[in-house]
């Protein structure tokens, strides 16, 4: 079995990888864990130096995690380039305030002395989308190799370059080998790995069927999970709003990651009196957007052959308009 990275701007095979069997996968996981034993005793000033280390590399290579992000899932350059700050600053925050964070906290009992301490759990297995290859994993993996844990991840089959580079980022910024990994497998496999007796904690950011999916196997196996699904994300405009700036809102919040973000605006609620006027002028400010290539220079929103990520290439915003899976409600 493989796994194919391709261009969704134009359809080109980016590279393939060979799927990991299912002991390839357990490896990782006893790996992780056997990283963790040691990891997790080390002081916190000691788990900050390579979170620090790997802050200033992706700020180093920005662009090239920019162009990676590009290629695999058509994020404009511009917003990868600010994906991988962020990532940054997710690194360097945990590394300066995880000890604060995780300080015992005093409790008042009739004992002498009463405390809530926080210790590391173990393996994470953190299963993540595609949409933001990178920020998504940082923003659990900085928190959780702060805390003691180690990491596993299972990405998006899409990314598989992402996923990768994760790791590479971790491992040249001197966090010991096997405190985070990354295996290559489709979501068929992602159910035994749930349910290794070395994963202690499930994590994972998508749709609801799949929260629905892994929320019932982590269940059942009375595992600690975390989910982050999506929205419905209405947008309510009334009659004495600005009219200007609600468009110039719904039209960045519609086509903010090429209109791949959970949080992206979907519904439009618009009272009647205005209606008319919003719908004119959210027209008009869409077609002032500019669709293309991923990296080329100002490019707002990615064309993609693809029906299931945008509708196939449009030479106007018209028909682009007329494709977006949003609605617009009035309000009488």
């Amino acid at each position: 079995m493989s796994i194919e990275a391709v261009n969704p701007s134009t359809g080109d095979t980016i590279k393939t990888y060979d799927e990991m069997t299912p002991a390839q996968a357990a490896a990782c996981v006893k790996q992780a864990h056997e990283a963790w034993r040691c990891w997790r005793n080390t002081p916190f000033a000691e788990r900050g130096r390579p979170m620090k280390q790997a802050a200033a590399i992706l700020r180093q290579r920005k662009q090239e995690f920019a162009g990676l992000m590009a290629a695999e899932m058509g994020k404009p350059l511009k917003q990868g380039i600010a994906e991988a700050e962020k990532c940054a600053w997710a690194c360097d925050h945990y590394a300066e305030h995880a000890e604060k964070y995780l300080a015992p906290e005093t409790v008042n009992t009739d004992a002498s002395r009463s405390y809530v301490a926080f210790e590391p759990l173990g393996v994470v297995l953190a299963i993540m989308p595609w949409n933001f290859p990178l920020w998504q994993v940082f923003r659990f993996a900085a928190p959780a190799l702060m805390a003691g844990n180690a990491g596993v991840l299972k990405h998006a089959s899409n990314v598989p370059g992402c996923a990768l580079v994760v790791e590479e980022i971790f491992r040249k910024a001197g966090v010991p080998e096997g405190v985070f990994r990354t295996v290559l497998i489709g979501s068929s496999g992602v159910k035994a790995l749930i349910e290794h007796p070395l994963v202690r904690a499930v994590t994972l950011t998508g749709s609801t069927p799949a929260g629905k999916a892994v929320a019932a196997q982590a269940g059942a196996v009375l595992k600690k999970t975390v989910l982050e699904l999506g929205g419905s994300d209405p947008y309510i405009v009334l009659e004495d709003a600005d009219l200007d700036l609600a468009v110039d809102t719904c039209v960045m919040s519609r086509l903010i990651n090429s209109g791949q973000s959970c949080v992206n605006a979907k519904r439009f609620i618009i009272v009647e009196p205005v209606l008319d006027a919003f719908t004119a002028r959210f027209v008009e400010r869409m077609k002032t957007k500019k669709m293309g290539d991923p990296i080329v220079e100002g490019t707002d929103v990615v064309v993609s052959i693809y029906p299931s990520i945008l509708p196939p290439s449009t030479s106007t915003w018209a028909s682009f308009h007329d494709g977006l899976r949003f609605s617009v409600h009035t309000v009488g």
